[in-house]
C-alpha cells in the first residue's frame, strides 16, 4: 500500500461497469465502480467477493484519495493476488489504473479457473485486460475532490437549507423526520464555505457534520 500526493482534478471511471472474456477455459470478469473512500472499496471489493464466492480467485485493486483538506490529500493504492502467483494478478490490474491515471476507482477480477494453467504471463496479460475493458465500458471522467457534509435541522429551517443545496446545484439526500437531514456531496475547497453560509443562513442552528 502506498501513498502519494495528489493534484486538484483527478480521472476516475463515470459509473460502475463489467467486462466478461474466456482465455483457454478460464472465464474472467472484471468489475470496476467509482468509489469516494478508502472504506468505500473496501466494501465493494467484500460485495463482489461475496457475490463471486463460488469463483477462484476475486482480485481486487484500488487507488483512493485519503485526507482532508487541512491534512493535504494523498493517493492510497492496493492490490492483492488473492492467491495467485506472486505479481501476476493485483499489481497488473493496479497498473491499468495507475497507467490511466485514474484515482478514487476500485475494481475486483474475478476469475473461474477453466483447467488450464495460464502461466504468469497470460495471467498479468487477462487481469490486465479485465480491467482495461471494464474501465472502457464505465467511461473516464474528470472530477474534482468532493466530501460528504451532513446538515440537520428543524423542520422549520429545511426549506432555507434546501433553497441554498439547489441553488449551488449540489448532489444530496434528504431525510424528513423529527429534524430534516441532508447529505450533500461538496466540493473539497467549497464545503467551508458552504458550512459558514448555512450557519449563517438558519442563525446557527444547523448541526453540521
Amino acid at each position: 500500500m502506498s501513498e502519494d500526493a495528489v493534484s486538484e482534478t483527478y480521472r476516475t471511471v463515470a459509473e460502475p461497469a463489467t467486462a466478461e472474456f474466456v482465455v483457454q477455459g478460464s472465464e474472467f470478469i472484471g468489475h470496476v465502480r467509482p468509489v469516494e473512500s478508502v472504506d468505500a472499496a473496501e466494501s465493494f471489493v467484500a460485495t463482489v467477493s461475496e457475490e463471486y464466492d463460488d469463483a477462484t480467485h476475486n482480485v481486487p485493486a484500488y487507488r483512493v484519495r485519503t485526507g482532508g483538506p487541512d491534512s493535504g490529500q494523498f493517493l492510497r493504492e492496493y492490490s492483492s493476488d488473492d492467491g495467485e502467483p506472486s505479481g501476476s494478478a493485483g499489481k497488473p490490474a493496479l497498473n491499468v489504473l495507475t497507467q490511466q491515471e485514474i484515482e478514487n476507482c476500485a475494481v475486483v477480477v474475478t476469475r473461474y479457473y477453466g483447467g488450464t494453467n495460464l502461466g504468469v504471463g497470460g495471467l498479468v496479460r487477462a487481469y490486465s485486460r479485465a480491467v482495461k475493458e471494464a474501465v472502457a465500458a464505465a467511461g473516464v471522467v474528470e472530477e474534482r475532490p468532493h466530501e460528504r457534509v451532513s446538515v440537520t435541522v428543524d423542520y422549520d429551517d429545511s426549506g432555507t437549507v434546501r433553497g441554498i443545496l439547489e441553488s449551488e446545484g449540489y448532489e444530496f439526500e434528504a431525510d424528513y423526520q423529527a429534524d430534516v437531514s441532508f447529505e450533500v456531496r461538496v466540493p473539497l475547497a467549497e464545503a467551508e464555505s458552504l458550512r459558514d453560509r448555512l450557519r449563517s443562513a438558519t442563525s446557527g442552528r444547523a448541526e453540521l457534520e
